[in-house]
């Protein structure tokens, strides 16, 4: 494997990429709620999706062998990661009294966190196969977007808000059904619960199928009817679908590579920098 390929895998092993977007979609909604964001917000954001995603692997790394890149990854450093889990996750909560204060901000970030464990027990004791990729997306969104929501102008909370959140929402369970079809034939072999639990793959497939091609149409005439100022948000949606879609249906692309351009797809908000 040339460096430069298996530098892309490890960042993806990592959750590097994962990252990004998350802290891409903050950037998303900051700039859509004309919130000017410092930095510590951001970095906050980044230690929690990297100590969250990383658990995650690790956690389901322990549970059997498994085969995939990824997980094999997980599987070899299952004695390092979780030391770095615990001191980012120590130094994030350290940052957000720092820079956050005992505010409602930190509050709700804290008691968002309480939250997301809470309901993924439940989901996983109680819940249908596809609810854990539909809470894991609804989480993702609140999680991005909740501090520039807090910090916004009241007048700036309008019904575009709620379109472009519910339009990110569903970009975020596009891409986790888009993963657990992928991942579809290991996570059974394994017992995973996701989405393929419940649903056979030819079935998620065609949900899969459904549910971008529908999302393409609607962003396209959204894109329409959209003020001037909103346009450059609905463009950024519509390309990160449209990056999901023929990535997934490209035939000579492997699961890995796939995974890779998907997650990747949520950097383009970055673009938003130079506006």
């Amino acid at each position: 494997m040339h460096f430069f390929e298996k530098s892309i895998c490890w960042i993806s092993w990592l959750a590097l990429d994962v990252v990004l977007g998350a802290m891409a979609g903050m950037l998303f909604f900051s700039k859509l709620l004309h919130v000017d964001l410092p930095w510590p917000p951001f970095v906050l954001l980044g230690l929690a999706v990297w100590c969250i995603y990383n658990l995650d692997h690790y956690l389901d790394a322990r549970k059997v062998e498994l085969q995939s890149p990824r997980r094999i990854f997980h599987q070899n450093t299952n004695q390092v990661i979780p030391v770095f889990i615990v001191f980012f996750g120590i130094l994030g909560l350290i940052g957000g009294f720092w820079w956050l204060g005992w505010g409602l901000e930190l509050q709700l970030t804290l008691g968002l966190g309480i939250l997301i464990v809470g309901i993924r027990l439940v989901v996983l004791k109680f819940g249908r196969g596809w609810m854990k990729e539909f809470s894991i997306a609804l989480f993702y969104v609140i999680g991005i977007s909740l501090i520039p929501i807090l910090r916004a102008h009241a007048l700036d909370r309008s019904m575009e808000l709620v379109l472009f959140l519910g339009l990110y929402l569903m970009l975020a369970l596009l891409n986790l059904l888009m993963l657990s079809q992928l991942d579809a034939e290991e996570d059974q072999k394994a017992g995973f619960f996701s989405a393929t639990k419940n649903i056979s793959p030819q079935k998620l497939h065609q949900w899969v199928r459904n549910l971008g091609f529908s999302l393409l149409v609607f962003q396209l005439a959204l894109f329409v009817f959209l003020s001037s100022y909103f346009k450059i948000f609905g463009l950024i949606l519509l390309l990160m679908t449209l990056v999901h879609v023929m990535v997934f249906m490209k035939k000579d692309l492997d699961p890995v590579q796939k995974r890779i351009r998907m997650e990747w797809a949520f950097v383009f908000p970055w673009v938003l920098l130079l506006f």
